[in-house]
């Protein structure tokens, strides 16, 4: 995998190193969890796994910026350049903190502002995702022990599964008919959240997943998975996902049919 093999080796140590920490401290009798100013929790888990990374980029990769959920944006020590990786070092922290092991570490690489490689690793389910721009989408429990995985075939809404993060956020921005609607429009509906309905998108398990808004580190890793796997992801205009944008992801075939259902 010329151009990212040295990159997204680095993803898989950076997840081990992710992993060994945060299923240490998964339903710890003594796990410490905190409100951030907009109300999301942030768990001693987020904080340890985030500074881990950093230390470790900042000697493989001085070169290189990064931008992490808990911690900002670093920029590189050996000066200003093109490549930045991103950073969530616990997605799915509500699940995290009660206990439900749908929950993962998302790490990405971006050249100027185009997600190139990123990896999802969900240590609880003892499963990862990874991909890198060109070279197809795999899955595993680790890199040596991969399946190459590609989005459905699935042509028709009244056939597909459709999976959303909640109503809530729909409801906030003025779209909650519409996602009611195309969810009762599909084959079956269902409310997995996070990097998860992500995931199985890209594995072909369902059929497209919408959110209203995702931060960068939410979706950065995503964005080369689901591609890689022969998706479509945009936001709701049609246009790339950007920061605190909309998140529209399918297998591509369906992808029309849901921006217009969703645009209404």
């Amino acid at each position: 995998m010329a151009g990212y093999a040295d990159d997204l080796s680095l993803a898989h140590l950076l997840a081990d190193t992710a992993d060994s920490i945060s299923m240490g401290r998964f339903r710890a009798l003594d796990l410490r969890v905190e409100s951030k100013p907009d109300l999301t929790p942030v768990s001693d888990a987020d904080t340890a796994v985030e500074q881990a990374i950093r230390s470790t980029l900042a000697r493989a990769r001085p070169r290189d910026g990064v931008l992490g959920e808990e911690f900002g944006a670093t920029r590189a020590a050996a000066g200003p350049g093109t490549r930045r990786w991103v950073i969530d070092p616990i997605d799915g922290t509500k699940n995290f903190v009660r206990g439900v092991p749908i929950w993962g570490t998302l790490i990405a690489l971006l050249e100027g502002d185009t997600p190139v490689a990123g990896l999802v690793s969900a240590p609880a389910l003892g499963r990862r995702w990874w991909a890198a721009r060109g070279h197809g989408a795999y899955a595993g429990k680790h890199q040596h022990a991969a399946t190459r995985i590609q989005v459905s075939g699935v042509g028709r809404l009244a056939d597909a599964s459709v999976c959303y993060a909640s109503l809530e956020g729909w409801q906030q921005v003025g779209r909650l008919q519409q996602i009611v609607d195309l969810s009762l429009a599909g084959w079956r509906s269902r409310a997995y959240g996070d990097f998860y309905g992500y995931m199985l998108l890209a594995e072909g398990a369902l059929d497209t997943m919408v959110e209203p808004e995702l931060s960068l580190w939410d979706m950065a890793a995503l964005i080369p998975i689901v591609q890689e796997a022969g998706g479509t992801i945009t936001d709701l205009t049609g246009r790339p996902p950007a920061d605190k944008s909309s998140v529209i992801a399918t297998n591509g075939l369906l992808h029309e049919t849901v921006l217009t259902a969703l645009s209404r």
